[in-house]
């Protein structure tokens, strides 16, 4: 009963005769936090929170003191913390969870390595190379440990170095095909990370990770179709409004089927920015964004007038 969830709660209690008491019992059990489960978010916090904290303090160390530090010292001190907590992570008798926090620690500490490194020797490497060098260096932790924090720094690294080797490397994309990719990028990463937990029960994904990357490509795909508004010899401008609008639709799509606001509210705020952006297109006098704000007050009103609506709906039934 643990690994009901509450869509499944709400699709039992609507096709059978199951009592109220016992779907409130069943979603205290299976869904609402306990005592017990705010102790382990707690502990998981201070531990993250000790581990991020000694991090930070580390790089500080090596800010303020690096002019009297010597080149072994320098890289030393991170290579041996690096492998202290690679071996606490191996050989030590304590909780999955906190190994998986110091796998992430370690994963952020080897790139302050090559950061390290970097400076001493002024090797000359690109920003590009730094990034796709750290996020090789950590793939093979981020698919054994299988942590969502670790597998979230792992694509914000892919994405960083894709963002960066478009800008030193090959420089003469433009902006809506880097869009484009990133959006084609993420939508696999998104999709992949709906689809397990249906075909792989034994591995449920936050649904926080799925939000974020959702988050990046309405972004990107927002970003990417408004730059193309002003830029109309790009050939790839079609192409990627094409493909943002399906993802846009099916984004919809999947909100009103899980009876989730979040999908229903970045996606209408995206299509805002974009049509706002067409309207200056059309013309770019005071009296358009006059009308541009006059429609975004009207359509971000009507948005959550709408989402107030659903979710009102979605209680009662």
């Amino acid at each position: 009963m643990n690994n009901i969830n509450r869509e499944e709660i709400h699709l039992i209690s609507k096709h059978s005769n199951w009592s109220e008491i016992s779907v409130r019992n069943t979603l205290k059990e299976a869904v609402y936090n306990n005592s017990e489960s705010w102790r382990n978010f707690l502990k998981t916090l201070f531990i993250t929170l000790g581990i991020g904290f000694t991090v930070a303090g580390i790089i500080f160390f090596f800010a303020y003191n690096w002019h009297d530090l010597h080149k072994f010292i320098k890289i030393g001190m991170i290579e041996g913390l690096v492998i202290i907590t690679t071996l606490l992570v191996l050989f030590s008798k304590i909780s999955l969870q906190t190994k998986n926090i110091l796998l992430t620690g370690a994963s952020i500490l080897v790139g302050v390595l090559f950061a390290v490194f970097g400076q001493i020797y002024q090797t000359g490497a690109n920003a590009y190379d730094f990034f796709w060098g750290w996020t090789m260096a950590i793939t093979l932790w981020v698919f054994i440990s299988n942590f969502a924090p670790l597998w979230m720094l792992f694509l914000l690294l892919i994405n960083t170095s894709f963002i960066l080797y478009t800008e030193q490397v090959v420089m003469g994309w433009s902006e809506v095909l880097v869009s484009l990719i990133i959006v084609l990028m993420n939508s696999s990463f998104l999709i992949v990370a709906l689809l397990i937990p249906h075909y792989f029960k034994e591995h449920q994904i936050p649904s926080w990770f799925s939000k974020v990357i959702a988050i990046a490509i309405v972004f990107f795909g927002t970003m990417g179709v408004t730059i193309g508004l002003f830029d109309t010899l790009d050939k790839t401008f079609g192409l990627l409004v094409v493909v943002v609008g399906v993802l846009f639709g099916n984004g919809i799509y999947y909100g009103l089927k899980i009876k989730s606001g979040f999908y229903l509210s970045i996606i209408p705020f995206g299509l805002i920015f974009i049509f706002s952006g067409f309207l200056i297109k059309i013309s770019s006098d005071a009296s358009m964004f006059f009308i541009v704000s006059l429609f975004v007050i009207g359509s971000v009103t009507f948005v959550i007038k709408n989402l107030i609506d659903l979710h009102k709906k979605w209680s009662n039934e």
